[in-house]
């Protein structure tokens, strides 16, 4: 069955972020993630103490640089890793531990000027929560957007507040769409994170928070696979409640039905789930990441599914 999808060279049937940045940067582009040693506003007593109940100690940053070191040497250990493989490739400084624009804005401009001065960096993506970007912190990155490729991931995960709740989200709904029509006023890229098979939520729930994004401008998304992490608030939940985890066959379903109910120029940064073997109790069948990816491709194939297809125009 031959693939006509608008934003695909290959058998993806989905808006790859591969594409994506090969058709704007005419080069192979890598996200170098690094972990400058940020904390975050439900974890010191501003929102909430302990974190959301699935974060790690590192803080959504395991694939991160290493925490206390010099984020310089962060970068040239990650780049040069990855460098290997991809040796014409330029660079996308990731600032992915934690929340990243919890800090003054002196303290982050020093952050992102060291980064932008490394050879071959050409934006930067900032991971952080819609509650915890101030206003002057909006304007700083206003300017900066005017000198680099700028995109900033949010954490949304559900929009749903009983989920909210339970995994100790200390966002809400409201600060979330506050933010995103802040930061698409200063033109600001805007990527999302969402979470399937959070406890207790049904397939339309993770539905519904894709149609919901699907209304905003953004342009990108995240889509990770709940996976349970030793010594965490979520495993003492899950040991306790022993809630539905879904399988393998349920998130290829629910996930291809979310991409139908995406408009086709939504970049998808990621479809998976990468967690470390050595720290994940649940589900196994998520380090098997390229499996995954490959049973999605052959599904899309079988059903003649492709991102979008489910929008009225």
């Amino acid at each position: 069955m031959q693939n006509n999808f608008k934003y695909s060279s290959d058998n993806k049937r989905y808006h790859t972020l591969d594409y994506f940045y090969k058709n704007k940067f005419n080069s192979k582009v890598f996200k170098v993630s690094l972990n400058a040693g940020f904390t975050c506003p439900n974890l010191d007593g501003t929102k909430g103490h302990g974190g959301c109940i699935y974060c790690s100690k590192l803080g959504s940053g395991e694939y991160a640089g290493t925490l206390g070191e010099n984020l310089e040497i962060q970068f040239n250990d990650i780049k040069e890793m990855m460098h290997k493989k991809w040796p014409d490739a330029k660079y996308i400084g990731y600032f992915q531990a934690r929340t990243n624009t919890y800090a003054p804005v002196k303290k982050l401009k020093e952050m992102h000027d060291l980064i932008l001065s490394q050879d071959g960096v050409i934006g930067l993506n900032i991971a952080t929560r819609p509650d915890s970007i101030s206003n002057e912190c909006l304007d700083y990155l206003e300017e900066l957007n005017k000198k680099t490729y700028l995109t900033i991931e949010l954490g949304l995960q559900t929009i749903h507040d009983k989920t909210s709740k339970l995994i100790n989200r200390c966002s809400t709904l409201q600060e979330f769409d506050d933010i995103v029509l802040k930061l698409r006023k200063r033109k600001i890229n805007v990527v999302v994170h969402i979470i399937n098979g959070l406890p207790y939520e049904t397939k339309q729930d993770m539905l519904d928070t894709i149609i919901y994004l699907n209304k905003l401008d953004i342009q990108g998304i995240k889509i990770h696979m709940l996976h349970i992490l030793k010594e965490t608030e979520l495993e003492t939940l899950y040991k306790k409640e022993k809630f539905h985890l879904i399988s393998k066959e349920e998130y290829i379903d629910i996930t291809i039905e979310q991409l139908e109910h995406l408009r086709e120029e939504i970049v998808i940064h990621r479809i998976t789930g990468d967690p470390k073997v050595e720290d994940l109790v649940e589900p196994e069948w998520l380090v098997k990441k390229f499996t995954v990816l490959n049973d999605i491709d052959k599904e899309m194939v079988r059903r003649d599914s492709y991102q979008g297809k489910k929008i009225i125009n």
